[in-house]
């Protein structure tokens, strides 16, 4: 029996607050002032690793219905996703368990700052966020993607969206709104409170498109057959997500999580994560584009 996942309505973005204009949900969005330059975190002098190994814990963020990273099986509670694997074999390096603390996106960067957590998966690193936490090497880089409604002609390019009578729906304040703002700023583009809004309105006939993240698409598609196809426009846009983890003086827990990065990229450990994660959702391994890099 296939578990039954819950897909939440969060976008992937971080707790800081990114560029371009944010607007009321699905209303078409003005350009807004920059925002105030973000407060710099001070470093701690105490050692995430020493306090990981000597408590016997790895604390780790888990975000409701955001598969293929995070998923919960509502009949008995228990998380997978190919995050969950992550931090397993993370936890298996250090020869301590897991606990998992609920949360979301945004909080779970505060969660880290607060010292609730001791990382964050799956962060796009921006310059504003590297002000307030620190990144490990890249866990994976995503491609960005539109969805089209039925019927809609298939863009090639992104200047091919990039037109007044493209109506593209986005999550608002998300990286999707920021590149859709930067590369279609002719389009008509609504911004809504969460991805779940937005792609309604790609399904209903609202939108045209939804630009959104890969790793993403591929579920969104498989659980809403009314959508159109994903579309990866030229030129190819990239984006790496990191783990997050507290600004310290002293760098071996960044830098352990670096290695470890690296190395399971390297030896194709994090493809297959990904990928176990996306077949759970019923998603075939040949389904997933050749552009999209694990």
């Amino acid at each position: 029996m296939k578990r039954r996942h819950a897909f939440a309505s969060t976008a992937l973005i971080g707790a800081a607050t990114l560029s371009g204009a944010l607007t009321a949900p699905g209303a078409q969005a003005a350009r807004a002032a920059p925002a105030a330059p973000a407060k710099v975190a001070l470093p701690r002098t105490d050692s995430t690793l020493d306090r990981v190994q000597k408590r016997g814990v790895l604390r780790a963020a888990v975000i409701l219905g955001q598969a293929p990273y995070f998923t919960k099986d509502l009949m008995t509670g228990q998380w997978g996703g190919a995050c969950i694997e992550m931090a397993n074999d993370i936890a298996a390096k250090l020869g301590v368990r897991v606990e998992l603390l609920e949360s979301t996106w945004g909080h779970q960067i505060l969660d880290l700052q607060s010292d609730k957590v001791d990382l964050a998966f799956a962060v796009n690193p921006t310059p504003e966020r590297a002000l307030v936490i620190d990144f490990a090497t890249p866990i994976l880089v995503h491609s960005f993607t539109v969805v089209t409604r039925k019927g809609f002609r298939k863009p090639q390019t992104w200047e091919d969206l990039n037109r007044p009578e493209v109506r593209i729906a986005v999550d608002l304040g998300s990286t999707h709104e920021s590149i859709a703002r930067r590369y279609a700023p002719k389009a008509g583009i609504s911004a809504f409170k969460n991805r779940d809004e937005a792609v309604l309105a790609v399904a209903t006939g609202r939108a045209d498109v939804n630009v959104v993240l890969a790793v993403l698409a591929l579920p969104m598609l498989k659980k809403n057959p009314t959508l159109g196809e994903m579309v990866i426009p030229r030129p190819i846009l990239s984006l790496p997500t990191n783990i997050g983890t507290r600004i310290e003086t002293d760098k071996r827990w960044r830098d352990f999580l670096s290695v470890w990065a690296d190395y399971n990229r390297a030896i194709g450990q994090t493809r297959e994560w990904m990928t176990k994660g996306l077949v759970e959702l019923g998603i075939a391994a040949g389904d997933i584009p050749a552009e999209i890099h694990f």
